[in-house]
């Protein structure tokens, strides 16, 4: 694959990048995939840059990367394995481009584990004691916790008859303890979710949970009964003794962070039911439709890869936030913080290079309306300029008369603050402000620069036109998928392996040994 800066239009955008035009002044530039609509027209892109941009999906040869993935290639190369997370929500009818096989494995264990959630739910599989399970414990870390942890929260408070779900990725003993105290040990399934199932932090939590149970009265031979484990490694999952029934399995061409389409998706099943879950699938795999058919023109995810290489790149911003401007989607920064910084967060291109390029920013975020208390501080006066994501949904919040209200005015505040980080205003019209205000005139002459605001700092608008609802869920964790591949191609790096980690996790293992 190409070095970015060998690209033709790579260089033409540096010309490009000293010359920014005014926001205020920028034409609208609005796309809309299924159930999101993007109002991009707050990034500094005029006509000729946008064009460019453009130009960089062909030169980098996009599509066929793109294309080779679905075909179940060993895009993943330093690893040597196909890369199919859109093959897990796909239809399991019509052909599969990745082989009938792997079609067949991924529709066997996906009605093995929902069968199971809505046994679970229904009360048909129950405890050792013959107790319905009253609570759900999900063990993992990394993407075999922050995907279902942040789904069932965005989807809980809609979920009929919600099976209580809790989660824990640490072993600090403190962790434990919070979530002992509140769960029944005589009614509580847990779900011990990894990969490998050599991680250590899980595998602890595990062993103590299973300890805990036991000092509570549960019997030696009946304890494995309110176990599930998720793995790619089932024979490993053995040597633990989880029952067979109780055992599903993925793939290691699913990545951590993109698995939450797989078995490892069951805490989201046991909380909101199958349904829900299918729905989640069916969301994602209409964004990947749109996403191998669109033109390059309409296409979201690569307009939203674009726009970042563009700030990251030619404007050097360093940093990008992602703001939800609804309560549900309060851990959804946090997702996408592994899913974008786990991926793209590289140095060495996929021919072994250095990169010649900076990568992925650091992405950070939170609710809108809170930040707007904390951190929004520094994206509208702070020395660097921070490209926003604004993430808000319409159309689905209750009816009544104070929710309008209260939505009303979390809708409010996010359009204000979209238009003040764009346009600011001026130390003049600042001044003319706070004569407004009746302030007086050596109040003025003292305050009025810290009351003005540059502006210039780009934001993207997403919104869920139909509401948060699984569909609409499903689309948007699929379009962020897709926005990260294409800038890993853009840049030249391998997306898929995560060996930065590695060390960190080795040095950890010798020193317990020691």
């Amino acid at each position: 694959m190409p070095c970015p800066t060998s690209l033709p239009s790579w260089a033409r955008l540096q010309a490009f990048s000293t010359q920014q035009p005014s926001l205020k002044d920028l034409s609208p530039f609005r796309l809309q995939a299924e159930d999101i609509s993007a109002d991009l027209s707050l990034q500094p892109i005029g006509s000729d840059v946008r064009g460019l941009l453009a130009n960089l999906i062909d030169e980098a040869h996009v599509p066929a990367k793109r294309d080779a993935m679905v075909r179940g290639e060993a895009i993943n190369v330093t690893e040597q394995r196909p890369v199919l997370h859109m093959a897990l929500r796909a239809s399991s009818t019509g052909p599969a481009p990745w082989g009938a096989d792997i079609a067949q494995a991924i529709a066997t264990q996906r009605e093995r584990f929902l069968h199971f959630a809505d046994a679970v739910r229904d009360g048909r599989i129950v405890t050792s004691n013959g107790l319905p399970f009253s609570h759900i414990v999900n063990i993992g870390i990394g993407g075999s916790d922050l995907g279902p942890r942040m789904v069932c929260t965005a989807l809980g408070a809609k979920a009929k008859n919600p099976l209580p779900v809790f989660f824990i990725s640490n072993p600090d003993p403190w962790c434990i303890q919070d979530l002992t105290e509140q769960i029944d040990p005589l009614r509580t399934l847990f779900i011990v979710q990894s990969k490998s199932f050599t991680t250590q932090e899980t595998l602890a939590v595990f062993s103590t949970l299973k300890a805990w149970l036991l000092s509570h009265g549960i019997e030696a031979s009946k304890v494995m009964q309110q176990f599930v484990a998720v793995t790619a490694r089932p024979d490993l999952a053995r040597t633990h003794q989880f029952e067979e029934e109780k055992m599903f399995v993925f793939w290691d061409w699913v990545g951590g962070r993109t698995s939450v389409w797989s078995a490892i998706g069951l805490p989201i099943a046991l909380h909101c039911g199958s349904q829900t879950f299918k729905q989640f699938l069916a969301g994602a795999s209409t964004m990947d439709k749109h996403f191998q058919q669109a033109s390059v023109h309409e296409n979201l995810p690569y307009w939203l890869a674009l726009i970042g290489i563009w700030n990251r790149n030619f404007l050097n911003r360093t940093s990008h936030a992602v703001v939800c401007y609804d309560w549900r989607l309060r851990l959804l920064p946090a997702f996408l913080q592994q899913l974008e910084m786990e991926s793209n967060g590289k140095s060495i291109q996929v021919d072994g290079q250095p990169s010649k390029v900076k990568t992925a920013p650091v992405l950070w975020g939170g609710l809108g309306l809170d930040g707007q208390h904390a951190y929004f501080q520094m994206l509208h006066q702070g020395t660097d300029i921070v490209p926003v994501d604004f993430i808000s949904t319409l159309g689905d919040e209750p009816e009544s008369k104070d929710a309008q209200i209260n939505k009303r005015i979390v809708d409010l505040n996010l359009q204000a603050q979209k238009q003040a980080l764009a346009q600011g205003r001026s130390l003049q019209e600042t001044v003319e402000r706070m004569r407004v205000e009746k302030i007086s005139e050596d109040h003025i002459h003292q305050l009025a620069i810290h009351r003005s605001y540059e502006g210039k700092r780009p934001s993207n608008h997403l919104v869920l036109r139909n509401g948060l609802t699984a569909f609409s869920l499903g689309q948007l964790l699929a379009l962020y998928e897709h926005k990260v591949f294409t800038q890993s191609v853009l840049w030249n790096i391998p997306a898929f392996d995560q060996w930065g980690v590695e060390l960190g996790k080795t040095l950890a293992k010798r020193l317990e040994g020691n």
